[in-house]
């Protein structure tokens, strides 16, 4: 590893905070980016891009970890950075979890940020308690 997990915790919220600042949420005004890490300090950035069709919307978390599949990068930590949601740090929703759950596997560490800087961190495993049993990331075929 290069470098502590404290020092890619740190890599991953520095990048999801600059990666914010380039979500497109003109609906919503809620903005949102996202970073993935892996073990060897390689960053993949992700922002919300929001759609006047709400299911055609994109959370900045599956952005960073879809760019994390095609850039070949194997997430160790996600990070998220939005303003609270009421007085909470605002975690992924379900279906960012279950896509980060798929690609980064259950100890994937996941880091909530808030604009100034507060942050709270949670196993991945624990913030999907009873998540469908699937293929760990490294018994994928590279077919």
């Amino acid at each position: 590893m290069s470098g502590t997990i404290d020092d890619l915790v740190q890599l991953a919220v520095d990048a999801a905070v600059e990666a914010r600042g380039r979500a497109y949420a003109p609906y919503s005004g809620f903005t949102m980016g996202a970073a993935v890490v892996s073990l060897d300090r390689d960053v993949v950035r992700g922002a919300l891009v929001e759609n006047v069709s709400l299911g055609l919307a994109i959370c900045s978390e599956r952005v960073a970890i879809f760019a994390a599949v095609t850039e070949r990068v194997e997430p160790v930590v996600l990070a998220v950075c939005s303003k609270r949601t009421g007085d909470a740090l605002t975690f992924p929703c379900g279906a960012c979890l279950q896509v980060a759950l798929e690609i980064g596997g259950p100890d994937l560490l996941v880091v909530a940020v808030d604009p100034d800087g507060v942050t709270d961190r949670a196993v991945l495993a624990d913030l999907l308690p009873r998540a469908p049993k699937i293929h760990s990331p490294s018994s994928v075929d590279d077919a």
